[in-house]
């Protein structure tokens, strides 16, 4: 999983996506992504999110967790995983 810059082909707009298995844009953070570039929100704004994103779907996939039916406990999890050490925080 990458966050990738991207410059929309038609405005020249700068944006940001999550890539995921095969390379492929995941479906519900292009939506999220997409929203904020509409609303013209930052591409840093737009950035911070991708990145954050991206941590939450790399939690998901590792645990095997559908986004659409995470639990309290799950988000629970993620926050004890985002506070360990560097170079432990992305192991299983």
């Amino acid at each position: 999983m990458k966050v990738q810059h991207v410059i929309m082909p038609s405005s020249r707009a700068e944006s940001w996506t999550v890539l995921g298995d095969g390379l492929m844009p995941i479906e519900p953070v292009e939506r999220f992504l997409a929203y904020l570039a509409a609303i013209e929100r930052s591409p840093n704004t737009v950035k911070a999110y991708a990145h954050d994103l991206k941590d939450w779907f790399a939690f998901l996939a590792g645990r095997q967790l559908d986004w659409q039916r995470v639990t309290v406990e799950d988000v629970a999890a993620l926050v004890a995983w985002l506070r360990l050490p560097p170079g432990r925080s992305r192991c299983w």
